[in-house]
Formats: C-alpha cells, structure tokens, sequence
C-alpha cells in the first residue's frame, strides 16, 4: 500500500471541505444555492481544471452513479429527520399531490415539449423524450432544504414543498429505470410502480416505529451513539426496500420523519448530527458531479439547456402544480410561488447517469451535459430570485419561530425545545410589552437580545422592530406557543378580543 496515496486522498479531502465551507458563507452573502459552488469546485478540480484525473469511463459512471445514490440517501435522512411532523401534517395530502400527480403531469408535458421542440434535431424517440421528462420531473430534496428554509414562507407551503422534495424521488427514479430500459413497458407496471411505493412506504414506517422503539429502550453507553445508530436505522430502511424490490427512497425518507419526531433520547444532537452529514453529503455529491462532467461538451449543450428549461420551468411546471394544487383550494399566488419552487440539483445529474449506464452510447453523454446546463442556469435563476419571487407575491409569513438545536440536560429531561423569534419590521408586536405576549403556561422567554445588547426580561419591556427572543417551551406547548405569537404579530396586544388565533388566514373579526 502506497501511503503516499493516503496522505494525498486526506489533503486533497480536507482542502475541499474547508473551501466548500467557506463557499457556504459567500454563497449567503450572494444570495445563491451553495450548491453550485461546490459543482463549480468539482469542475475547477477536474480534467479540464487542476488536472485531476476522473475519467468518464463506465466504471467511474457506475462509481460516480452509486455514490450520487448513497449521498441522496443521507441527503433525504437529514430533511426527514429535521421536518416537524406537526408542520407538515396540514399539507400532508398537498404534498402527496405534489409528488404524484405533478409527477405525472410533469412527464408527460415536458416529454410531449421535448419531443416537438428537439425531437428531429437530437434524434428522440418518444419513449426516449419521456425519459427526459421524468429525469427533470423531480425536486431536489438539498436544493429546496437549504434555499426554502431560510425565506420564511407561509407554513403549509413551506411544507408541501419538503414533503414533495422528499418524497417525489422514489416515483421518478421508478419510472427514470422503466424508460431507461430497453424492455418492452405493458400494462403490468403501473402497478409494480403502485407496489414499490406502497411497500416502500411501509418499511418506512416499520423501521422508524420500531428504531424510535428499540432507542428509547437501549440504553447505549454513550450520547454519541445515538446519533449513529439512527443513521444505520434509515440507511437500514433504504437497503431494505430495495431487497424487498420495493422504493428505496421512500423508505429512507418515511423512517427518518417517523424518527425525527419520535421522543429520542438525545434528540437534539441527533438532529445536529445528520445536518452534518447532510451537508458532507451535499458538498460531496456535487464536487463528484463536477469532477465527472466534462466541461468541453456543455457549451454545445447550452443552446437546448435553455430551451428545454424554459419548456419546464414556464409550460411544464407551471401546469403540473395547476392538477396538483387545485383542488386543494390554493390561491393562483400560492400556484404561482410552488411553480416557481421547483428547484433542480443535484438528483436529475445523477438520475442522468442511469441512461448513460444502460445504454452506454453518446445520445447519453450529451443528455447529461444539457441536464447540467438546465440544473445551472436555472437553480441558480430561481434560488437566488426565490425570495424575491416569495415578497411580490406575498406567500411570506413574519413572526415565525425557528427550533435551535441546543443539547442541555435539563432541556432534554423536561422535553423542551428553544425557539427564536424576530419581531419583524411592520409587526404589531413592536410596542408589546412582554406582559401582554401571554404565552402559554409552561412557556418562558429567556432571553431579550435588542442588537448586541442583552435586555432584562421583564414584564414591562417593550418589544421593539428587530428584537430576538428565546423562548423554552415544552415540546406539547409548541404549536400553542407558536399560534399565540403569529397572532400577535398580526393582532396586537389585544389579538384574542378581536378573534386573532394566529391560525393560516385568519384575521380580526369585523
């Protein structure tokens, strides 16, 4: 064994991640998916870039093609281990819509557009022009977690977004594998598709209730292990449904809710944990992505790029969300925010690859240079408009408190949560004194911070535009706690004697 070789892997390794970390930073101050930072590194490392060799043979595909697929696992284990069940439960069926119906409607128009617009001039058949459909079809689960949460939009949107990025995986990576294939497809798989989602789902399930289950119970003999031993549960529920020929994904993603909100011995560092490998995994399925990609093909790719992306993101997108959403009874600026959201990453690259190993020929290699164009130009158009976008159209809810992770012995043996809050400019509870916040009983604000200036809680302080609370609450108080301080960002002090509850669309009665 060449321990030189080691030594190179660990500093080459180390650079990255410290450069990525630092892209984390500038990226936010930009206003851009870090994201495509870290395909940008992957690309300034490669061929065409530093020189570091990564080939494009059909072992580094099938490597590069496995590797996508085990970061997207712990990728979708940190989003459904930190999504509040509570928070999405409203929006349970809009998501469900989102990640099945869009689904199919998204395939069949972007197909159809496709088809039309390049049939003749890349050689497309329709069963091929589908296949781009679906590869395209799917929101990426990193992209819409690290740009969604940190806009502020109306909760039962928010939620319905997580829900879709987190579960449409499983339907789309089925039907990228039937249209990739070269079998003929008959009437029987439709129903393999309704299967595998429906047992995927319940491995899911088992898993998580029975991991939350055996951890509550285990007693292991450190803190630290709890964190890993949550993480081999979901990688546990992905491994299981695909031996049982069932999605994969959608076990990953099922377990990992159920045991984000299970009472977990050492939650909180649970949670802090699978964020950091959330972000490892981000940062090194895009870096792999760019030292895949051959930089010298994308400038032909750029001319369909654009008009394939445009083809989604204005006809295909916007008329999926349109028979998802509908009949849910959402408003056409609520359409219009989810359209705009549907933010591509780093799964329709690796979706990409699965064509490219079957059939090994070069309509493949250049399908995977135009999804790179589309996943570029256009995440980074709508991520860094999203909260624009979210403003204009008034999708965007202040007063919202966020969870902070904190582990503290005390904490834990009451089952508290801290949560911050912002008193938002234009907010009625600038002027409130603390007195008239009347959170629930059991519910403390610990600390004041009015620019870098800690204030003394007390009830005759009065809260002012850009204050930060703290707020410990036990974790049953939670939804109760939040409700009271929406109310009184939108009603006042007085909220409750003119009908304010704090409740999605409800207002002062007249």
């Amino acid at each position: 064994m060449e321990f030189d070789v080691v030594e190179r892997a660990f500093g080459l390794s180390s650079a990255v991640l410290l450069l990525a970390l630092l892209a984390i930073r500038f990226s936010r101050k930009l206003g851009m998916p870090s994201l495509l930072l870290y395909l940008g590194i992957g690309l300034l490392l490669g061929n065409r870039g530093l020189g570091l060799d990564f080939g494009t043979t059909e072992a580094h595909t099938i490597l590069t093609e496995n590797l996508g697929l085990a970061a997207l696992v712990f990728i979708l284990a940190e989003g459904g281990l930190t999504t509040r069940w509570s928070n999405v439960r409203p929006a349970l069926g809009l998501g469900i819509a989102l990640a099945t119906v869009s689904v199919i409607v998204s395939i069949v128009v972007a197909g159809a557009g496709v088809y039309f617009l390049l049939g003749d001039a890349l050689n497309l058949d329709w069963r091929t022009s589908l296949l781009w459909g679906a590869v395209l079809s799917s929101t990426d689960a990193a992209a819409v977690f690290s740009v969604l949460r940190g806009v502020g939009v109306k909760p039962r949107l928010a939620a319905a977004l997580e829900l879709e990025s987190g579960l449409n995986d499983a339907p789309v990576v089925i039907a990228v594998l039937l249209l990739a294939g070269t079998t003929t497809i008959t009437w029987t798989d439709p129903l393999l598709v309704v299967y595998e989602l429906i047992a995927g789902g319940a491995i899911g399930l088992a898993l998580g209730f029975g991991g939350a289950w055996w951890l509550r119970r285990g007693a292991l003999p450190a803190a630290g292990l709890y964190p890993l031993a949550a993480l081999a549960l979901i990688g546990g529920a992905y491994a299981a449904g695909q031996y049982a020929h069932a999605s994969g994904f959608l076990a990953t993603y099922v377990a990992a809710l159920v045991l984000g909100n299970s009472q977990l011995p050492h939650r909180a560092s649970t949670l802090s944990f699978a964020e950091g490998f959330g972000w490892i995994a981000q940062i090194g399925l895009f870096v792999l992505l760019g030292l895949y990609v051959d930089p010298a093909g994308l400038p032909e790719a750029l001319v369909p790029g654009i008009l394939i992306g445009l083809l989604v993101l204005l006809v295909a997108r916007p008329l999926s969300i349109i028979a998802a959403a509908t009949p849910f009874g959402l408003k056409f600026k609520e359409q219009a925010f989810l359209s705009w959201s549907g933010l591509r990453g780093a799964v329709p690259i690796v979706l990409a690859l699965i064509p490219l190993m079957i059939r090994n020929n070069e309509q493949s290699r250049d399908f995977l240079n135009i999804i790179v164009v589309i996943v570029v130009i256009y995440t980074l158009l709508q991520g860094t408009s999203l909260p624009w976008v979210a403003r204009k159209l008034g999708v965007i809810q202040t007063g919202q408190a966020t969870e902070i992770e904190m582990e503290a012995a005390p904490l834990e043996h009451m089952k508290a949560l801290v949560l911050q809050v912002t008193v938002p400019a234009g907010s009625r509870m600038h002027g409130v004194y603390l007195s008239e916040l009347r959170l629930p009983a059991g519910a403390v604000i610990s600390l004041l911070l009015r620019g870098d200036t800690p204030i003394p809680v007390a009830p005759t302080v009065r809260l002012q535009a850009g204050d930060q609370l703290l707020i410990v609450t036990p974790e049953r108080l939670r939804s109760a706690t939040e409700k009271r301080l929406r109310a009184v960002t939108r009603g006042g002090a007085l909220a409750n004697w003119f009908g304010e509850r704090g409740e999605p669309g409800s207002g002062p009665a007249h």
